[in-house]
């Protein structure tokens, strides 16, 4: 009795396993030489492409202040440091 139970449960396991692992015979794709991207729609009659601004036009650079006064400990911005030449 013990034996057929062990024998079930081994069947019962290894038929999806194996059911898995093979892989189908006549219902495979055939494989593409490669990827090829889908072809652009055509652009509307009427539109007109128009380059966007340059990086240095779109986000200005800030203005410089009157005066940096020195870092204090841990600042790095907006401030000039006690060591420094300029």
């Amino acid at each position: 009795m013990r034996t057929l139970a062990v024998a079930m449960a081994i069947a019962l396991f290894a038929a999806p396993a194996a059911a898995q692992t093979t892989a189908p015979v006549g219902n495979t794709p055939p494989n593409p030489p490669g990827y090829q991207p889908p072809p652009q729609p055509p652009a509307p009659p009427d539109a007109v492409r128009v380059p966007g601004p340059t990086p240095d036009q779109a986000y200005p650079a800030p203005a410089p202040l009157a005066d940096y006064p020195f870092c204090k400990r841990g600042q790095f911005d907006k401030c000039k440091q006690r060591n420094d030449p300029k």
